[in-house]
């Protein structure tokens, strides 16, 4: 039982956060997929026959667009007709839409959803108001999607947009993963995110034509700026091993050239788009290709891209350490390192590799958050480090060296995404989320020691030799 515990101790957490944001965001919910677009479609016909007239009115979200191209398709296997498709971006737009109806063309039904019935112009009273104002022969009925009871926590859309908007950090804890089993730390990841960003954002924009840049033009600026990175994790690696520098003073130096970096080339590229004659400013740089917002935003199968690239980088990195000779050697070298050196296990190379990746994955990350928010943001991943580490340590490896396991990490990262998920639910802001992180890793790190010595078991127990007996004096031995 102690050794399950102590391997899935994390599983058992992940599952009840799981359940405590379940039951305290149990509320009513106002479905507005596709699902609810073709249910909300068969009504309409069940209601005022094969031949109905309908005017879909909803707002101009992407969530919205599915919903209504759901009703329509549906509505058209059905037989009936949508006389309009308004994409409203104030209720206004709705009543316009309603005015647009003939005494001689009178309309059955109209279709939205909950947020929609809210509007004026849906509301009973107002389409009472407006037939008789245009001499309509009826009043149109307001039809949306029937509410249910269930945990906003739960919802397909919320779950999805949890791990995709955590992808980053889970990717990043692959890297960090390694480097602390060897006992090392790298505080780099997030300004090397933000550094990737950047340099891929200007390589796209200025080298390869921006929105004219070919396929493998963007291919090239994305490898460009993660092979940066990479090549700043390799510089921590060397860093750390032939210069003997511990790897927090390295790694900590290096998060600051990395922000630098970041926020040079952006100011110097803002300069370069005024003419020259100005000094630009530290913004993000923003990127015209439409293909390239698919890699953080698109779909397949309907899960996000960064999912499915996780989850395969998750898979790989798995096999890595479970099933090759280098995910022995980095165990080894986080076990004893001068053990592993005279076992002939090459740890230079390992602790290099191990930085290299780190620092690889960072730059992916840095890729996806360009992509994700169409733009290389120079002050992009603040304070990721802390995340990071938070998911790792949490997943269960120890901060000492030489135990962890790749899905305790994923693990780890479910449960700081699924924190973080819940704070946002709650309101809370941003700067008091940054003490229940630092508190997470304080915590996990006392497990983590509590779990190695006996010290705490020894606390309860009630030595013999200290129990007082009749007519003696207690002496400790």
């Amino acid at each position: 039982m102690k050794r399950l515990f102590s391997e899935y101790g994390s599983v058992l957490v992940f599952l009840l956060l799981c359940g405590y944001y379940s039951v305290v965001t149990w509320s009513e919910q106002h479905p507005t997929n596709a699902a609810a677009g073709r249910s909300l479609a068969q009504s309409i016909i069940a209601t005022h026959g094969a031949q109905s007239d309908t005017l879909i009115i909803v707002r101009d979200t992407v969530a919205d667009r599915v919903f209504a191209k759901a009703i329509s398709t549906e509505l058209a296997r059905l037989g009936g007709k949508v006389r309009e498709t308004v994409f409203a971006k104030a209720p206004v737009d709705a009543g316009r839409a309603l005015r647009r109806i003939s005494p001689d063309d009178p309309l059955q039904a109209v279709a939205t959803h909950h947020a929609g019935t809210q509007w004026g112009p849906l509301k009973v009273e107002r389409l009472k108001r407006l037939a008789t104002q245009l001499s309509l022969s009826h009043v149109p009925r307001v039809h949306f999607p029937e509410s249910y009871m269930w945990p906003s926590f739960l919802t397909w859309s919320n779950i999805l947009n949890v791990f995709k908007n955590n992808a980053d950090i889970a990717i990043i804890a692959i890297g960090m993963t390694m480097v602390i089993i060897t006992a090392g730390i790298d505080l780099s990841v997030g300004s090397l995110l933000a550094l990737s960003g950047v340099i891929s954002a200007v390589m796209i924009q200025r080298w390869w034509g921006g929105e004219d840049a070919g396929l493998w033009g963007v291919i090239a600026g994305c490898l460009i700026g993660a092979g940066i990175c990479a090549l700043g994790g390799t510089l921590n690696g060397i860093m750390v091993t032939v210069c003997h520098i511990p790897a927090f003073v390295v790694t900590l130096a290096m998060m600051m050239v990395a922000r630098g970096l970041a926020l040079i080339i952006a100011v110097d590229y803002q300069s370069f788009l005024s003419g020259g004659g100005t000094k630009g400013t530290p913004e993000a740089v923003k990127i015209d290709h439409q293909a390239f917002g698919a890699f953080s935003n698109g779909e397949l199968f309907g899960i996000p891209n960064p999912i499915l690239l996780t989850l395969l980088l998750y898979l790989l990195a798995h096999i890595l350490m479970t099933n090759t000779p280098v995910g022995r050697y980095i165990y080894a070298v986080g076990g004893n390192r001068e053990a592993a050196r005279l076992s002939g296990v090459p740890v230079m190379l390992v602790l290099i590799f191990v930085y290299t990746l780190c620092g690889a994955f960072a730059g992916l990350s840095g890729v996806m958050d360009a992509s994700r928010f169409e733009g290389g943001r120079p002050n992009a991943g603040e304070l990721y480090e802390l995340r990071v580490i938070a998911a790792v340590v949490v997943g269960g490896t120890s901060l000492a060296g030489g135990e962890g396991r790749i899905f305790g990490t994923l693990v780890g990262a479910g449960i700081i995404a699924i924190i973080q998920n819940g704070l946002n639910m709650q309101g809370v802001a941003t700067y008091e989320q940054m003490v229940v992180f630092g508190s997470l890793i304080l915590a996990a790190a006392m497990i983590d020691q509590l779990k190695k010595s006996t010290w705490a078991l020894r606390m309860f127990e009630l030595p013999q030799r200290w129990i007082k007996r009749p007519g003696r004096r207690e002496t400790l031995q």
